[in-house]
């Protein structure tokens, strides 16, 4: 089993925009949406949390998502956002890429996302519930070389994640939303 680094932050690579794929068939295709699976199933069981990584954490830069939301693995290729509620939330946000901090921001409460599955067949996802839309906005980012950091609510909204368990009450009352783990202790 082949094991791979997800980039950290600074790496030029997650600043990078991600092409579409179109061929679904082709043996570097299917090997990628592989290979990311399994990063994101590695991060998982070593750190304890990571619901989604995009191609682009691991230096594939095509737009392609695994995700994870507590029921196995499973990408989604070509994703885009085609529709916002115009109602957002504040939030913590973590990255793979930056594991030791998290991020005050702001994220539409709702979203509807277009995309296809490894087989190239187009799906829609309306109406997109508040955990994967925040999610899905994270990831769909990282594909166009956004990251987390660039969504920081002001110059106190980036604190190291030991600090947060340390003082999570406090933290938690800056925001409207906590991420739920999918993860089970």
């Amino acid at each position: 089993m082949m094991t791979c680094e997800v980039l950290l932050l600074g790496n030029p690579l997650l600043r990078e925009k991600s092409s579409t794929v179109t061929d679904f068939r082709s043996q570097e295709t299917i090997g990628q949406i592989v290979l990311l699976k399994q990063a994101l199933d590695e991060f998982r069981k070593e750190n304890g949390f990571g619901r989604g990584i995009s191609a682009p954490q691991i230096g594939i830069l095509k737009r392609i998502v695994a995700l994870n939301l507590g029921q196995g693995s499973f990408a989604i290729i070509n994703p885009r956002i085609v529709d916002r509620s115009r109602a957002t939330f504040t939030m913590w946000d973590d990255c793979m890429s930056f594991p030791h901090l998290l991020i005050r921001l702001e994220r539409s409460l709702s979203i509807d996302v277009v995309y296809e599955d490894e087989r190239g067949i187009e799906h829609e996802w309306k109406g997109v519930d508040q955990a994967r839309s925040e999610l899905l906005q994270h990831e769909i980012d990282h594909l166009d070389g956004i990251l987390a950091i660039d969504h920081a609510l002001d110059d106190r909204s980036i604190i190291y994640r030991s600090e947060y368990e340390r003082n999570r009450e406090y933290y938690d009352r800056l925001v409207d939303y906590s991420i739920e783990p999918t993860i089970s202790d």
